[in-house]
């Protein structure tokens, strides 16, 4: 057994992945726009995740824009049958940067077409809709026509399985009168903790859990608590706090992301990490 066999499967769509994954973001330039500083190094990133064992890939077509799906078809194509793509749709990127929504159904079908082209893809594993009502995180609104939008793309058999991003329990419920949802993809982790009856009640229903920013994202998690812990397992905090997830539900899929291949192997050795229910009541107290 590898070290990311270790970490177990769960069900995305109709694919069975390891519960340790790869999210792509960082391979794009400074602020998740540009190209990357060393476009070899994105691509050595890659080919080492999937030479470890990762077979599911999350990513979009606004990174960059378009860098990383290109990137990910450079070093990737053509895919091996077990790798699933994950992709994100509903945003686009201003020519300063910033974050904008894209939420008509002009602007989704189009960002459909741009990640198959980009990926070299005739149809996509998943597409998470991102939902923009507030980019600072999930606001509630609803998300019929967006949704109804992507679930016609799935018809016509652009798009296998639905997923959902930065999004409410009431926009969930919602979702799921309309579509099928194989994930959902929300800020979670060590010390942001606001879904937790949200991923309890998805794993009942078999349905994954997608933590972006696992580790913090822009602002890494820093915790004296979890430092010790990790001293004392003689791991990183990282891996800790990969570690605690894994053990938080059977659900969760992991996608830490990072442009080194050093850092990659650091992330994927969470896996073999064992938390004792001592270190896992420390651990829960810090987000509690």
């Amino acid at each position: 057994m590898t070290s990311i066999e270790k970490a177990g499967t769960f069900k995305l769509g109709s694919r069975t992945v390891n519960r340790l994954g790869y999210g792509a973001m960082q391979l794009a330039g400074p602020g998740v726009f540009g190209p990357p500083k060393d476009r070899d190094a994105a691509l050595a990133v890659l080919r080492e995740a999937v030479s470890l064992g990762v077979n599911h890939i999350d990513t979009s077509d606004f990174y960059g824009p378009h860098v990383t799906n290109q990137i990910i078809r450079e070093a990737l194509h053509p895919y091996a049958d077990d790798l699933t793509i994950v992709t994100k749709i509903g945003a686009r990127r201003g020519t300063d940067a910033s974050w904008l929504p894209a939420f008509s159904a002009e602007e989704l079908a189009q960002a459909v077409h741009d990640n198959l082209r980009n990926l070299g893809l005739e149809v996509l594993d998943v597409v998470n809709l991102r939902i923009m009502l507030d980019v600072h995180g999930p606001a509630e609104g609803s998300i019929e026509e967006p949704l109804t939008a992507l679930a016609e793309l799935q018809r016509k058999g652009l798009v296998r399985h639905i997923g959902l991003s930065n999004v409410t329990a009431t926009q969930v419920a919602q979702a799921r009168g309309i579509a099928e949802v194989v994930c959902v993809q929300n800020m979670y982790n060590i010390a942001h903790r606001k879904d937790e009856a949200l991923i309890d009640s998805l794993a009942r229903d078999g349905i994954a859990y997608v933590p972006f920013f696992p580790l913090g994202g822009f602002s890494p998690l820093q915790s004296s608590a979890l430092s010790d812990v990790a001293v004392s397992l003689d791991a990183t905090p990282m891996q800790v706090a990969l570690a605690w997830l894994l053990h938080r539900s059977p659900n969760i899929l992991l996608i830490p992301g990072t442009s080194s291949v050093a850092h990659l192997r650091e992330n994927l050795k969470a896996a073999e990490l064992r938390l004792s229910d001592e270190v896992i009541a420390t651990l829960d107290a810090i987000g509690a």
